[in-house]
C-alpha cells in the first residue's frame, strides 16, 4: 500500500510539473528569469527547503522533477560548485542568517562559487593544508595558496578551507570559511591543461580578509564539513543515476550569461560545440557503439566484448546511483560511484583510441567524430583526481564499508607545528 501510495503521488508530481512546464518555459526569456521561476516554484532543487529553491521533498521525488524539466527540453537549474557543495552544506552546518543570505541566490543561479580546498602539498592529504587565517577583531585574515579550483575565475565566493590553530592535531584546527573572491589580495590564474583547456585554477590569498560570520560551523570543526563537501561532490563525479537537464550557462553575475536570452544562448552552444568538434557524451557505451557501427567494427568479436563490458558496468552504476539518490545524504557509496565513473572513462578511453587507430593521434573537424573522441581521451585522466583520487575512495570504502583497518598515520595525533618526519619546519 506505501509503494502504491508513493506511486500516485509521484505521479501527480509528474503531471504538476508538466502543467507547469507548459505554461513558464519559454526560449525567449532570459537564462536568469528561467532560473528564478525555476527556484520560485521551488523546482531548482527540490530537496531543498520552500522558499530557498526547493520543496523539501525526498531525493526520489526531486528526481522526478528533474526527469520532467528534461524531457520538456527545458535547461536545467544553475549548475556549479555552489550549488553541488555549497547548498548542501550551508543547509546542514550554516547559521540560519548563512542560509537566508546565501542559498536563494544560489538556487537562482545569481552567485556562481567555487571550491578552495587543495594546495600544492595538500591534494590526497587534504589535512596537511597551511593556508593560514588568523583573528583580527570581527574579521579573518587569509594568506596561503590553493590550487585545482574549478570555475575559480568567474565564482563570486569560495568555499576555503584554512589553519586556524596549528598548535592542535592537523584534523583539528581547520575552519571553513565562505570568502568574498572581489577584493584585493585575490590573484586568480589559470591552469592550462592538456586537452587545451584551463578548467581549474590556482588561487592566491594576499591578507584577504573575511568577516567573522562568513565562518560556517564553529572554527575549528571545518574538517567534518570538508569531509561532507567532498562526499557531494563525489556523488556528481561519480554519476547519481539521474537524467540531467541540459545546462547551458554557467551561474553567477561574473559569468555574464544571467541577462542573456536561452534561444541566442542556445544557438552560440550549437554553433560552438561544431566549430570544436566536441559532441555530448562521447564517452557513453552508445556514442562508442554508434562510432564502432561508422567505421565497419562493430561485428569483430573483441569489439564487442569490449563494448558489451563497458554497457553492462555503466548501466549497473546508472541502477546504483538510482538506489544512492534515494539516501539522504550522500554517503560512502558515492566513492563507489566515482570509482566506476573514472574507471569507464579510461575503458571509454582505450575502446574510442582503439577504434580510431592512428586517427586518433589527428584533431578538427575533419577527423571522425570532429575530434570529440581525441578530446575525450585527453580530458578523463581528471575524473581520477576530481573530488579525492581514486586510491582515497578505496580507502574510503575498505574502512567505511569494508570495515577494514585504517591506514597508519604517524602525525595523526601531532600538533600541526611540531615538525614531522618529512617535512621541514615553516
Amino acid at each position: 500500500m506505501a509503494g502504491n501510495r508513493e506511486s500516485g503521488q509521484t505521479a501527480e508530481l509528474r503531471q504538476e510539473i508538466r502543467d507547469w512546464l507548459r505554461e513558464n518555459w519559454s526560449e525567449e526569456l532570459t537564462v536568469g528569469d528561467w532560473w528564478r521561476s525555476l527556484a520560485e516554484a521551488g523546482y531548482a532543487f527540490p530537496t531543498w527547503p520552500a522558499g530557498m529553491g526547493g520543496r523539501g521533498l525526498d531525493r526520489t521525488a526531486a528526481r522526478a522533477i528533474t526527469e520532467e524539466i528534461g524531457k520538456a527540453g527545458a535547461i536545467g537549474p544553475p549548475g556549479g560548485v555552489g550549488q553541488m557543495v555549497g547548498g548542501p552544506v550551508l543547509l546542514e552546518h550554516g547559521t540560519p542568517g548563512q542560509r537566508r543570505r546565501w542559498v536563494p541566490a544560489l538556487a537562482a543561479g545569481t552567485e556562481s562559487w567555487c571550491q578552495l580546498f587543495s594546495e600544492p602539498g595538500a591534494g590526497s592529504d587534504l589535512a596537511s593544508l597551511r593556508l593560514r587565517a588568523h583573528r583580527d577583531g570581527d574579521r579573518w585574515i587569509l594568506n596561503g595558496q590553493k590550487v585545482w579550483s574549478r570555475e575559480a575565475e568567474t565564482a563570486d565566493r569560495g568555499l576555503a578551507l584554512a589553519r586556524t590553530d596549528p598548535s592542535v592535531p592537523k584534523r583539528k584546527g581547520i575552519s571553513l570559511f565562505v570568502v568574498d573572491l572581489d577584493q584585493p589580495g585575490v590573484d586568480i590564474r589559470p591552469i592550462r591543461q592538456m586537452n587545451g583547456r584551463a578548467t581549474f585554477n590556482e588561487v592566491f590569498l594576499t591578507d584577504v580578509v573575511v568577516p567573522a560570520g562568513h565562518v560556517v560551523g564553529a572554527v575549528g570543526q571545518g574538517w567534518p564539513l570538508a569531509v561532507a563537501s567532498l562526499a557531494y561532490e563525489r556523488e556528481e563525479v561519480g554519476g547519481s543515476g539521474v537524467l540531467r537537464p541540459a545546462r547551458l550557462a554557467r551561474p553567477g553575475r561574473r559569468g555574464g550569461m544571467l541577462h542573456r536570452p536561452i534561444a541566442e544562448l542556445a544557438e552560440e552552444h550549437r554553433r560552438a560545440e561544431r566549430a570544436a568538434g566536441v559532441r555530448r557524451g562521447v564517452r557513453t557505451p552508445e556514442a562508442l557503439i554508434a562510432l564502432a557501427r561508422e567505421l565497419g567494427r562493430s561485428e569483430d568479436p573483441v569489439v564487442r566484448q569490449r563494448l558489451a563490458a563497458l554497457y553492462a558496468t555503466a548501466r549497473t552504476n546508472r541502477l546504483r546511483g538510482r538506489r544512492a539518490h534515494s539516501a539522504r545524504r550522500p554517503g560512502p557509496d558515492a566513492s563507489l560511484g566515482k570509482l566506476v565513473a573514472s574507471a569507464t572513462g579510461r575503458q571509454a578511453r582505450d575502446i574510442g583510441l582503439s577504434l580510431l587507430g592512428a586517427e586518433g593521434m589527428l584533431t578538427g573537424p575533419e577527423t571522425t567524430g570532429e575530434g570529440a573522441f581525441q578530446q575525450m581521451a585527453l580530458s578523463v585522466q581528471s575524473l581520477s583526481i576530481a573530488g579525492g583520487t581514486d586510491e582515497i575512495q578505496r580507502n574510503l570504502i575498505g574502512e567505511r564499508v569494508l570495515g577494514l583497518p585504517r591506514e597508519p598515520e604517524a602525525d595523526r595525533d601531532v600538533p600541526f607545528h611540531e615538525p614531522r618526519a618529512g617535512t621541514r619546519r615553516e
